[in-house]
């Protein structure tokens, strides 16, 4: 198995008018963790790995991976994601404000490498039709879900991305692609 970075950084800090998440309060706010001891333990958690695409405002299709997909909330139906700050493709889905979330299937390490990827076309060679809501919904994707952007909200290096979902189906059936402790895994 190769390893892949599995998420592109995502968002631009400061320009964006995100919301400010709380700060907690206590002594823990002055605690300095080394970021190589951050990844190695929570290396031990497996996410999932996904594609979330939209259509940029220049009409052409934009997409980044992610890991840690989530579901949020049923009553209304919410789920989020975590893009980084640096991220060239988040912003243009931003501005579009929906996207599909394509969760992949184990042996699409490919896609997630090429959406990792800072490469202009992310979508050179993938096949995709396009979703409800208009957005890139990748072919042999394990399931996809449809989003309206709900609220963003500023989060260190990154944000949280929380999408109003407007459809969701299941796709091939196979098993999702898992990545655990640095490399990607099939669940079994």
């Amino acid at each position: 198995m190769t390893t892949v970075p599995m998420t592109e950084s995502l968002c631009q800090a400061g320009s964006s008018g995100l919301a400010k998440a709380p700060r907690p309060t206590g002594a823990s706010q002055s605690v300095t963790i080394p970021g190589a001891h951050f990844r190695r333990v929570l290396g031990n958690v497996p996410t999932s790995v996904a594609v979330v695409a939209g259509i940029g405002p220049d009409g052409q299709p934009v997409g980044l991976a992610i890991g840690t997909f989530t579901s949020v909330s049923m009553d209304p139906p919410l789920v989020a994601f975590c893009p980084g700050e640096s991220s060239t493709s988040w912003p243009k889905i931003r501005m579009a404000k929906r996207f599909c979330v394509n969760v992949l299937a184990a042996g699409q390490e490919d896609v997630c490498a090429a959406f990792a990827s800072k490469q202009p076309d992310k979508f050179s060679g993938l096949s995709w039709t396009a979703a409800g809501n208009g957005a890139p919904r990748l072919e042999s994707v394990v399931a996809w879900v449809e989003c309206d952007l709900e609220a963003e909200y500023q989060a260190g290096d990154h944000s949280i991305a929380v999408g109003r979902v407007t459809h969701l189906e299941t796709g091939t059936g196979e098993m999702p692609l898992v990545f655990l402790g640095g490399r990607y895994l099939s669940v079994d």
